[in-house]
């Protein structure tokens, strides 16, 4: 059967796990991106489809002439989880359906990478795709990067208190590949490997 028959993998990680260096990775070992983080921006930017429903649920001064105001929504979710849930409800079924969008258009060369950064979150995502990749990392690690890039320590609480737990995304996962003291080389190299092995299982017979 070969690679080809391998046409959907999910790829997910926690905040600053590396998993941004991982698509790009996969991309040159021959991967065609569907990026879930992008077509979110999409639906909330000026025009978005998911606007109308977010101003409706959440408050029209949310909703401005660019677009959604992401930090000040971030802000008020993660203070009240029953609101984050209300708006993953609400955004999740449209980026799949963008999502199987792209993946049409993308037509049948090659494998589709779905970058999904809550695929263990939606519980949803498992059975539109074959295997699924997670990039973990150590939580310590994860504070520092995050940190690093300009987050205050509350917004590091926030977005990991948001998240699954690293336990429940090992659980879901196909592969798991640590990625908390990588080289970029090195996890290049742990991903050709992997999808080395992944052709091997696809090709018996």
């Amino acid at each position: 059967m070969g690679l080809k028959a391998l046409r959907r993998i999910g790829l997910t990680g926690g905040m600053a796990s590396g998993k941004s260096t991982a698509a790009a990775i996969l991309q040159r070992l021959g991967a065609r991106l569907i990026d879930t983080d992008a077509i979110a921006r999409q639906l909330t930017a000026a025009g978005g489809a998911a606007l109308p429903a977010i101003a409706a649920q959440f408050g029209s001064e949310l909703v401005g002439e660019q677009g959604l105001d992401r930090p000040r929504l971030r802000e008020r979710v993660f203070r009240h989880p029953e609101l984050r849930r209300s708006l993953e409800a609400l955004l999740h079924p449209l980026i799949q359906q963008e999502a199987e969008v792209q993946a049409a258009a993308l037509g049948e060369e090659g494998f589709l990478l779905f970058d999904v950064p809550l695929l263990v979150e939606s519980r949803h995502w498992r059975a539109r795709v074959q295997r699924v990749l997670l990039i973990d990392c150590d939580e310590a690690v994860q504070r520092q990067r995050a940190l690093a890039r300009g987050w205050s320590p509350a917004q590091v609480d926030g977005a990991l208190a948001a998240q699954a737990t690293r336990a429940q995304r090992r659980q879901a996962a196909d592969a798991v590949i640590d990625n908390s003291a990588l080289t970029p080389y090195e996890l290049e190299a742990e991903l050709t490997a992997l999808l080395a092995h992944w052709h091997m299982e696809e090709s018996r017979p």
